[in-house]
């Protein structure tokens, strides 16, 4: 019971950040329906109305498009018939395609936040994952059984994301090079290696690579076994982090180096470590991405990929189940935005604002509290809460 409280008590600040944060995205969309202000002077109240109407609608309407309409999910039901439920619990399942890639990302960033670093490279090793995977089922595809072929791949994709991120992880350690500066390097090295690869597999004879396999055999529902997987992955990092000696040096560096090696710990080994495992979920994630449904999903932008499981890292607190929940919220309101701007014409960039928005307030816990007026923090549970995240405690 008290695991419970605690879990409640640490998803009350997302939560209220997340409602602060459309809260003034309301504001926003009544500021800019120049359509009902431009009637405020001949009947304020009116206008007014309209202009909350209008908000009411696009989020009605975001909300629909992430999760369905419940009383067609209900009629659906009803008649039994599994296209129908199909059809009907289709945004919800389009929902699910667009956050499998982000729980990948965000989990390997929160790993590396857990260590004290910042790994802004995701966006490299995503871009190299994915060609590691492509290239691995290119050499066994057609030698293998489809689903040994595929399961090589994924292994392929991840190797080839840790080891990208191994570098910058081997250069703080013997050199100190900061981190934030050799991943972003790396991430503009990254489409350079792309090129010269995409170009030897142009050249080269190409077998047909596999997919991943669905979870349902009916069209309309393109989840796949990523999204499981990825799952499995959250739980499989949770283990390490709270479960495990490993685990445990790794969450200490990232506390503080000096402490760790005090303690008999090896804060360099720690360091790559969470660097590796960082840049290998990134990877993994990119084999599923390029083998999956979601490959070419407006709402999964691969050139930015890493800034939003940042921020998706911090919205979950760092925690493997709240960056879950964190993607699973970006995948509905990517996915709901769309039916937002067809139903409403409210413009696609205030899905930015809103998520900018509850990043900011994620990010300043003080200033949420002060709005809603709630008291001090209690002492968290989770022994390295408070412990510096970034730069500032890799030092």
């Amino acid at each position: 019971m008290r695991r419970i409280r605690d879990e409640l008590r640490r998803a009350l600040h997302p939560a209220l950040a997340l409602l602060s944060a459309f809260i003034l995205g309301a504001v926003i969309i009544a500021l800019t329906d120049f359509d009902h202000l431009r009637l405020f002077s001949a009947d304020p109240l009116a206008a007014v109305g309209g202009a909350l109407g209008e908000v009411v609608r696009g989020y009605g309407a975001m909300l629909s498009g992430a999760i369905g309409d419940p009383r067609r999910i209900a009629a659906a039901i009803q008649r039994g018939n599994a296209d129908d439920i199909a059809a009907a619990i289709r945004p919800m399942s389009e929902t699910l395609v667009s956050a499998t890639p982000f729980i990948f990302a965000g989990l390997g960033v929160a790993v590396s936040f857990r260590a004290g670093l910042f790994n802004l490279g995701v966006d490299g090793q995503f871009l190299i994952g994915g060609l590691g995977a492509s290239v691995t089922a290119m050499l066994v595809a057609g030698h293998l059984p489809p689903l040994l072929a595929l399961a090589l791949a994924v292994v392929g994709g991840t190797i080839a994301g840790g080891a990208y991120a191994f570098v910058p992880g081997l250069l703080k350690v013997a050199t100190g090079a900061h981190e934030v500066i050799t991943t972003l390097m790396l991430n503009g090295v990254a489409p350079s290696v792309a090129f010269l690869v995409a170009g030897w597999i142009h050249l080269s004879e190409r077998p047909a690579i596999p997919a991943v396999p669905r979870l349902t055999d009916l069209p309309a529902i393109r989840v796949d076994d990523g999204f499981v997987v990825a799952l499995a992955m959250a739980v499989a990092v949770s283990w390490l982090l709270f479960r495990t000696v490993s685990g445990f040096e790794l969450r200490a560096t990232g506390f503080s180096r000096t402490a760790a090696r005090v303690a008999g710990m090896r804060p360099g080994r720690a360091t790559i470590l969470a660097m590796v495992l960082s840049g290998a979920l990134v990877g993994m994630g990119s084999a599923f991405f390029s083998f999956g449904p979601a490959w070419g999903t407006p709402g999964v932008p691969e050139d930015h990929m890493g800034y939003i499981a940042i921020a998706l890292a911090l919205l979950g607190g760092r925690q493997p189940s709240g960056v879950v929940a964190a993607a699973l919220l970006y995948g509905a309101l990517t996915t709901g935005a769309e039916s937002m701007v067809v139903a409403t014409g409210i413009p696609l960039a205030l899905l930015t604002v809103i998520v900018a928005l509850a990043i900011m307030f994620a990010a300043a816990p003080e200033l949420t509290r002060s709005i809603w007026r709630l008291g001090p923090a209690e002492p968290s549970a989770d022994p390295d809460a408070n412990a510096p995240t970034g730069p500032a405690g890799a030092i």
